[in-house]
């Protein structure tokens, strides 16, 4: 089946990886080991959660500004826009940080699906709704990231699952990728490869 879409991770996919989290959950006062953050966060009592969320913001500002792009990513993104294939981005960040990294870089991306817009990765959530907003299927999409919620996202939704192998933790991801890659590049590889079977 053609792929129509592709989905991107924003920050250690389009971006080069940014965010340490163990540092970020410590300033906001939890263990480095204590889990996914967002979800962490779920937990807090409304005042513990408006702090957590002001030191989070806080370091997410700074990624936008810090930013720079993965290798290829520039290149792979108008290739993508000249075939006619809707680009998408799912983050756990907020949408108007995707929107500001599409701006101080010069992309374009159809639609972004935020952690304000719904359930966050691993949820199908995000890619169902933006295949509802590209008029595609999960089967004529793929979702590339370096990060296992990625990954199993891609899957509850039946998308392609594409892993960017870009980090020494890649290998504890593989085995929930269809596709590994160490460049943002190798997706036009998979998409010349699966629109011609």
């Amino acid at each position: 089946m053609p792929i129509k879409a592709v989905i991107f991770d924003l920050d250690g996919t389009i971006t080069q990886p940014y965010f340490d989290f163990d540092a970020i959950r410590e300033e906001i006062g939890l263990a480095r080991d204590s889990g996914p953050l967002l979800e962490s966060m779920e937990k807090m009592t409304p005042e513990l959660r408006r702090k957590a969320e002001d030191i989070l913001y806080n370091h997410e500002e700074k990624a936008v500004i810090e930013s720079k792009l993965n290798s290829g990513a520039e290149h792979t993104l108008s290739r993508l826009r000249a075939e006619g294939i809707h680009i998408g981005v799912l983050t756990r960040n907020k949408r108007d940080n995707a929107y500001a990294i599409a701006s101080r870089h010069n992309l374009q991306f159809d639609a972004v699906i935020g952690r304000e817009d719904g359930p966050v990765k691993p949820d199908a959530f995000g890619v169902l709704e933006l295949c509802r907003q590209f008029g595609v299927t999960p089967k004529e999409t793929i979702l590339v990231g370096d990060y296992l919620f990625d990954l199993l996202c891609a899957k509850a939704a039946g998308a392609c699952a594409v892993l960017l192998a870009n980090h020494h933790k890649a290998d504890d991801f593989v085995e929930h990728a269809d596709f590994c890659i160490e460049n943002i590049r190798g997706i036009l590889d998979i998409i010349a490869n699966k629109n011609s079977e």
